[in-house]
């Protein structure tokens, strides 16, 4: 099997779009927790306003292919359509456990 993957995402998104930003996104998350490869989600907020990333999601998935194909599906594109703020998404390996 493969080795699992940890997206971390963070999205620059402005304190007065918060809530449309949040919509957006469980509309993706809705989606993507459908797939067969994705384990689990978390979306984050800042605890302090004007952060300059307010977001970050923190994903988990059995492999880099299954992410990679989720992306590339029609009903990803269609799902994230509203989210249109910046994002800095990057899949990671964990080395080392605490």
């Amino acid at each position: 099997m493969p080795d699992s993957v940890v997206l971390i995402n963070i999205f620059e998104v402005p304190d007065s779009d918060a809530d449309a930003f949040i919509t957006a996104w469980e509309r993706t998350r809705d989606y993507l927790k459908t797939l067969d490869g994705h384990v689990d989600t978390a979306l984050h907020q800042a605890t302090s306003p004007g952060a300059d990333f307010q977001f970050v999601n923190i994903a988990h998935w059995r492999s880099a292919e299954e992410f990679t194909e989720a992306i590339q599906s029609d009903g990803f594109r269609a799902s994230a359509t509203g989210l249109r703020w910046p994002m800095h998404p990057t899949l990671y390996r964990i080395v080392s456990r605490g």
